[in-house]
């Protein structure tokens, strides 16, 4: 059997525009993991769900306003230590990067979308998160595709692979 003259090219293009994680991922998480938002070290459940694009974060009494020209919110993260069951509440200032639309049943509505520290296994990742009301839902903070990304690949069939250690001072 003769090979087409194209197919190394072939080849050498669908190696080289594979993710960096999916080519040679650093480790394989769980779709549920314990996480630790930065920098506070607030122990919580995260959600690794590959049909969201952009991660979530449980946030509360937003309220916008502007420093310095540009706009920013500031919001309480209320959720449920992993390690004690306690309920933890921090109030957070950011600077919005951007509002995502959000269509859901009840309609449409723009969301903030803010950098947030947050620690998976061994490394700090310096993400954007779109903030909402999440307290229905079971997981206070869901990572999205464009943080999954960064961080390897995930089994649906495995929970809870790694427990977060991280340098305060690391970021990716």
């Amino acid at each position: 059997m003769r090979l087409p003259k194209t197919l190394p090219l072939m080849l050498l293009l669908s190696a080289t525009t594979l993710p960096a994680a999916a080519q040679t991922p650093e480790r394989v998480f769980g779709w549920i993991e314990k996480g630790l938002i930065q920098p506070e070290n607030i122990p919580v459940k995260m959600k690794l769900d590959t049909g969201a694009l952009t991660s979530s974060l449980d946030a509360k009494d937003l309220q916008r306003f502007e420093r310095d020209g540009d706009q920013w919110v500031r919001f309480n993260v209320e959720v449920t230590d992993k390690d004690t069951g306690k309920l933890v509440d921090s109030e957070f200032e950011r600077r919005v990067l951007r509002s995502v639309k959000v269509r859901g049943a009840g309609g449409a509505e723009r969301r903030p979308v803010v950098r947030m520290r947050i620690c998976i296994g061994k490394r700090v990742y310096d993400e954007e998160f779109s903030l909402n009301d999440r307290s229905r839902m079971n997981y206070p903070v869901l990572i999205g595709r464009r943080t999954l990304g960064h961080l390897g690949l995930v089994d649906v069939s495995r929970t809870f692979t790694a427990d977060p250690e991280c340098d305060r001072g690391s970021a990716d």
